[in-house]
């Protein structure tokens, strides 16, 4: 699937960090192009191996996928949203991945979910039995039901859709046409919780939520439902808003439109008290993090996660690094890594650079918020300077990869000026 170019202008407003609606419309649209990439080479994956998948399989997939053609069609902007959400990327990924067989088929019956969703987030009526081999029904964005049968049923009441699990010891009445509140837990069935402000939920059920061992060396796993304290998260969540809001309003304003989903992560793992965050490339718009200490914490975390999935759906429209290639040392980092993680490290730390610069000078936030700002600012400013000098040496680099990391080393000069009250 072939996009526009990116305008010069957009791309040199990227590079510099700072939040642009015309920068963040062009992520979004490329996020959305991968995402239907990703979807076109399941269906032809599924039809190249058709005749070896078992008649029911084929049944249901040719069912589902009628299905979100059909709720397209009705509203393809409500559709989009559940395609763009960060789990049917990194639920697409695995499947993509999977052998074939019935590990292909365990997953290819998520779609059932995806589709599911899609039909009632356009208000468009479905009916039938559905395969949930793994008991568990994942809705991307909204929560999960169980079904220990392993089916269950879809039926259209009133313009609104219900789920109910075969055997009857769960139900749902999904969300009809533009609704998003009042979704509660009920027998069998966990929806997911909002988080205050934006739109932004705390996903802690999805079953794609985390790819499978878990999340860097020590392999920390998801948090459950049963150990996320959603009071504590809200609180921090809202406190971060607050600072960003307060800091710089367009850090804000990004994070609300780019960041869909916080997925706690275990507790097990963390390193001297330092949350582990993260962000999985197939999962853009979801940031993985353990309970961050407070709200400056999570605001940082927020920025910085959100500059690896600005990066990640950059450079999946525009390659900004060639393959493979020599091994770097950075700061902030144990291990040597490939010119894409410096630049993507350098990137995220060149984001936090201009925040910590703001929250020195902003007026109206916590005296210890500038303080933690000022001395994180002196810390990394010459470790990202290093990092952009290994960058623009570096021959790894596409022609558009180089022309970014100029205009981030232009955008860093002008952050430490300022800090020399030069600028």
């Amino acid at each position: 699937m072939s996009r526009a170019p990116v305008p010069p202008d957009v791309l040199t407003a990227l590079a510099r960090t700072r939040p642009t609606p015309a920068g963040t419309a062009e992520l979004r649209a490329a996020v959305h192009a991968r995402r239907m990439l990703l979807l076109k080479a399941l269906l032809v994956r599924v039809e190249r191996q058709y005749a070896g998948l078992p008649p029911p399989v084929r049944r249901r997939f040719e069912d589902d996928w009628a299905l979100l053609e059909r709720a397209e069609r009705t509203d393809a902007d409500a559709v989009r949203e559940v395609l763009d959400y960060p789990t049917t990327g990194a639920w697409l990924t695995e499947a993509l991945a999977a052998s074939a067989g019935s590990e292909f088929e365990a997953h290819l019956a998520h779609l059932s979910g995806v589709a599911v969703v899609a039909a009632s987030r356009a208000g468009c009526p479905a009916t039938g039995h559905l395969r949930v081999p793994s008991g568990i029904l994942g809705l991307p964005g909204l929560g999960v039901l169980r079904c220990p049968s392993g089916r269950a049923r879809v039926s259209d009441r009133k313009g609104r859709l219900r789920l109910v699990e075969d055997a009857g010891h769960g139900a749902v009445d999904l969300p009809g046409r533009g609704v998003r509140a009042g979704f509660r837990d009920g027998s069998g069935w966990s929806a997911l919780r909002a988080l205050p402000g934006g739109t932004t939920v705390l996903d802690d059920l999805d079953p794609y939520r985390v790819p499978r061992p878990g999340i860097g060396p020590t392999a920390v796993p998801a948090a459950d439902r049963a150990h996320t304290d959603h009071p504590s998260w809200a609180r921090r969540w809202r406190r971060a808003r607050a600072l960003l809001s307060a800091t710089d309003p367009g850090r804000l304003s990004e994070t609300d439109a780019l960041v869909h989903a916080l997925v706690p992560l275990a507790a097990a793992g963390r390193d001297s008290g330092v949350p582990t965050g993260a962000t999985v490339r197939a999962a853009p718009g979801a940031v993985l993090t353990q309970l961050p200490a407070g709200a400056a914490e999570l605001a940082e975390t927020l920025v910085h996660e959100t500059h690896h999935t600005k990066l990640a759906a950059l450079d999946d429209s525009v390659p900004l690094c060639r393959p493979g290639g020599a091994l770097h040392r950075v700061a902030w980092r144990p291990d040597p890594r490939p010119a894409s993680a410096v630049l993507q490290g350098t990137y995220a730390h060149l984001a936090l650079l201009d925040l910590w610069r703001r929250a020195e000078r902003a007026s109206g936030v916590p005296a210890a918020w500038r303080h933690r700002a000022a001395e994180r600012y002196g810390r990394y400013l010459e470790q990202v300077d290093r990092a952009l000098s290994v960058l623009r040496d570096s021959d790894e680099l596409t022609c558009t990869g180089r022309r970014f990391v100029q205009a981030m080393y232009l955008h860093h000069l002008s952050l430490g000026a300022t800090a020399r009250g030069s600028a």
